[in-house]
């Protein structure tokens, strides 16, 4: 018999690139109504990755172009990993001539942060 007592871990998927989960399709719903409404010229999804240092990229979840024709990068969160949030913050510090946000959903209602 194994005394050893085994931890269980949740492994969380490995994100598949150019494929959005589903708290990103919510998301980009949205864009896409906004587009429609004229509150947004456009957005596309995963379009470019920033560089932040050598060996180390950030890349936005949503590239978004202002009706003023300002660029936005957003970026959809259930919950942030520890360099997540790092990561966004030095884009942000790096590249302080665009927007960067994020978003996560609480009852219904997506909750804006600005970095």
């Amino acid at each position: 018999m194994n005394n050893r007592i085994q931890k269980q871990v949740r492994v969380r998927p490995r994100h598949e690139a150019g494929k959005m989960n589903k708290l990103e399709e919510a998301y980009a719903a949205s864009l896409k109504m906004m587009e429609q409404a004229y509150e947004i010229q456009s957005y596309q999804f995963e379009s470019l990755k920033l560089v932040l240092a050598d060996r180390t990229t950030y890349m936005p979840d949503f590239m978004v172009v202002t009706k003023e024709g300002f660029l936005e990068f957003h970026e959809v969160k259930g919950f942030w990993e520890s360099t997540a949030r790092v990561k966004i913050k030095v884009a942000a510090s790096l590249f302080p001539q665009f927007q960067f946000k994020a978003f996560t959903r609480k009852k219904g209602m997506w909750i804006e942060e600005t970095f």
